[in-house]
């Protein structure tokens, strides 16, 4: 009887299920994502989990035992240079399935194994949930304060509209006033000096009719003088 024998043999010898495992492994380290069936993904997550583990300690006992696992030295390579220092914080739990539907044909459960931090979209999504939200708390005092506002009449907000458009009336009517005026002293002046002139040459054609009456008596006074004194 298989009594608590929970181990899954995938249908495959035992060289055939290490071999199929091992290559499995060395195309999750190199690509950070396969995909396959979800069997083969849980027995592939028991399989490489302990290999990144020992990637974490850098030693040429650790690199031997992982080749002897892989076989391929360009997974060793790139596991212990460029994924065990991403991965040096995390506490195990280095790869995530993804689900993903049914195969057409024989209906196998399909998902896509991937090593955790080499997901950035949901490592992007991942920082965003982290940010610290604020508490927006509503009380009922909050609510009836509202109410009560909304509940005023509406009275003193038309005064005080009414009074602040009076008020800006009259701060803008000095300044329109002294606009008029600026505006209409050119054409002032213009007149004034048209009348001025016209003042100042009626002036001096009146003295010299003055001067020209006060000429003539003077003449007439003199001939008169004359006329006597030959008498």
């Amino acid at each position: 009887m298989r009594h608590n024998k929970k181990f899954n043999h995938l249908g495959r010898t035992s060289s055939h299920r290490k071999a199929m495992l091992s290559n499995m492994a060395s195309s999750l380290i190199e690509s950070k994502r396969i995909t396959t069936t979800l069997a083969k993904a849980k027995a592939l997550r028991t399989y490489v989990e302990p290999l990144i583990t020992r990637a974490k300690e850098d030693t040429t006992h650790s690199r031997r035992v992982v080749f002897s696992h892989l076989q391929n030295k360009e997974a060793v390579s790139e596991l212990f240079r460029d994924i065990a220092t991403k991965i040096a914080d995390r506490p195990g739990g280095y790869t995530r399935i993804l689900r993903t539907g049914n195969r057409l044909g024989d209906n196998a459960e399909m998902c896509i194994i991937e090593l955790v931090d080499y997901n950035e979209a949901m490592l992007a999504s991942k920082t965003e949930a982290e940010k610290p939200k604020r508490k927006r708390s509503r009380r009922g005092g909050a609510k009836k304060q509202l109410a009560t506002a909304e509940d005023k009449p509406k009275s003193t907000k038309e005064k005080t509209s009414k009074s602040a458009v009076a008020e800006s009336e009259a701060v803008q009517t000095p300044a329109q006033t002294e606009v008029s005026e600026t505006a209409e002293t050119p054409a002032d002046e213009v007149v004034n000096e048209q009348v001025v002139s016209n003042e100042a040459e009626e002036q001096k054609d009146d003295l010299k009719s003055a001067n020209k009456d006060e000429a003539d008596d003077t003449e007439s006074a003199n001939e008169a003088e004359a006329d006597d004194s030959k008498k």
